[in-house]
This record gives structure tokens, sequence and C-alpha cells, in this order.
């Protein structure tokens, strides 16, 4: 995923940029993706389970406009961001 990439909504339609990873590495997991919202370029969070893909042009979310507007806001204590070098390297760069 390129940074700043375009985040589309069910729909197609862009409604912010990706601005990091998210994920814990003690667990190895992906937890979802910190985006700017273009209505109001508030940081907002949107969970792994509502991303449907991520390709190298645009991230593929399942949320309708309604679901877009009330998404929790980004609360960086809750995450490790991973680096832009690679989500599934054998050795990502994590840092809080």
């Amino acid at each position: 995923m390129p940074y700043r990439a375009p985040v589309l909504d069910r729909e197609g339609a862009q409604f912010g940029s990706a601005e990091s990873l998210l994920g814990d590495e003690s667990e190895d997991i992906f937890h979802g993706i910190a985006v700017k919202r273009s209505s109001d370029g508030r940081l907002v969070e949107i969970a792994a389970a509502h991303v449907q893909r991520i390709t190298a042009r645009a991230v593929r979310t399942d949320l309708d406009p309604q679901a877009v507007a009330s998404l929790p806001e980004y609360r960086q204590e809750r995450w490790f961001h991973l680096g832009w070098g690679g989500l599934f390297r054998k050795r990502p760069e994590w840092r809080e």
C-alpha cells in the first residue's frame, strides 16, 4: 500500500487517504489503517475487518457513506505503526 493511497467506500468513491498501517508487533497482527478523511480532514481508524483489499493503487473497504461518517477518531496510544517498508516482510520496521 503506497503512502496516502486513496481509500474507497463500498461504492468505489474515495473518502480519504491512507496515513498509516496499524498493528501490534507482539501479536504480529494487522489491525487496520489510519485514514485522513476528506470531508473534514480528521484522522480516523478503519478496523481490519472492514478492509476488503489493499493494492498498489487503493484501499477498498466495505463501508457505506453513513459508516464512513461515524468512524472513530484515530487514537495513537492503542497501536504500533508499521514503517512503509512493507507489512508482509519477515522483519518489518515497527515504531511506537
